[in-house]
């Protein structure tokens, strides 16, 4: 099954600093059929103004990735940890017992990022926040992984639960595979670019909810850039 769903039919909420479109339930957004997909339980498309953002707040037992698309994100926490995440590159929080952190568009340009949460393995585990540059060209025509909890996988920021958060460039025509396996579920979203997967056309910033497939193929009909994440049911 591959449900495609636009992006013109998703949640959200202009707040003027903050654009936020949702995929899942979050907020003031409630959808009882988008409470999350498998250990997926989060993805936003944020738009942050220049010189905005996030103030401090608190979280707890979820592991957070940030996909920056346009602009750069940059970080602080009750950690110590503090850094700035640009375009293509990633960044993932582990909130585990606690963590108290900020999210702020120091740019003098817009900032939009896809903010992504997964439920963790465990609870209580201590918080932890790391960041990694992933050259777009590195995934050129191909799945590479950005975010995992999976083995094999040690190139990418580590996640404490069983998914991978995966990332592709394709130039228009070319094609990706992408093996997902039996019992397991996948959400893609297009960064930028339309694409089609086995056939269901994608729009930029459409989403694909896939389940009940050994795998599939992802067609760029224009340069595109695709974030995917596969994860347990």
């Amino acid at each position: 099954m591959i449900e495609r769903r636009p992006f013109e039919e998703l949640g959200g909420a202009n707040h003027g600093w903050l654009d936020a479109k949702h995929h899942f339930s979050f907020a003031n957004y409630h959808d009882a059929e988008r409470m999350g997909w498998g250990a997926l339980r989060v993805w936003n498309d944020d738009t942050i103004a220049p010189g905005t953002g996030f103030p401090p707040h608190a979280h707890a037992d979820m592991e957070i990735i940030t996909y920056v698309r346009e602009g750069a994100i940059t970080h602080q926490d009750n950690l110590g940890n503090q850094g700035r995440t640009e375009a293509g590159d990633v960044q993932v929080m582990s909130a585990g017992s606690g963590i108290r952190h900020s999210e702020y568009n120091q740019e003098s340009v817009t900032t939009k990022i896809f903010q992504i949460w997964i439920i963790p393995d465990g609870r209580g585990q201590p918080p932890s926040w790391g960041a990694k540059p992933f050259p777009k060209g590195d995934r050129s025509g191909q799945f590479v992984a950005l975010a995992s909890g999976v083995a094999g996988d040690e190139e990418a920021l580590p996640i404490r639960t069983d998914a991978r958060v995966l990332g592709a460039t394709l130039k228009a025509g070319e094609s990706a595979q992408y093996h997902l396996g039996q019992g397991r579920r996948a959400y893609l979203v297009t960064a930028h670019g339309d694409v089609e997967v086995d056939g269901v056309a994608l729009a930029a910033r459409d989403g694909a909810a896939i389940k009940d497939v050994e795998g599939f193929t992802v067609k760029a009909l224009s340069d595109a850039e695709i974030v995917l994440v596969d994860t347990a049911p």
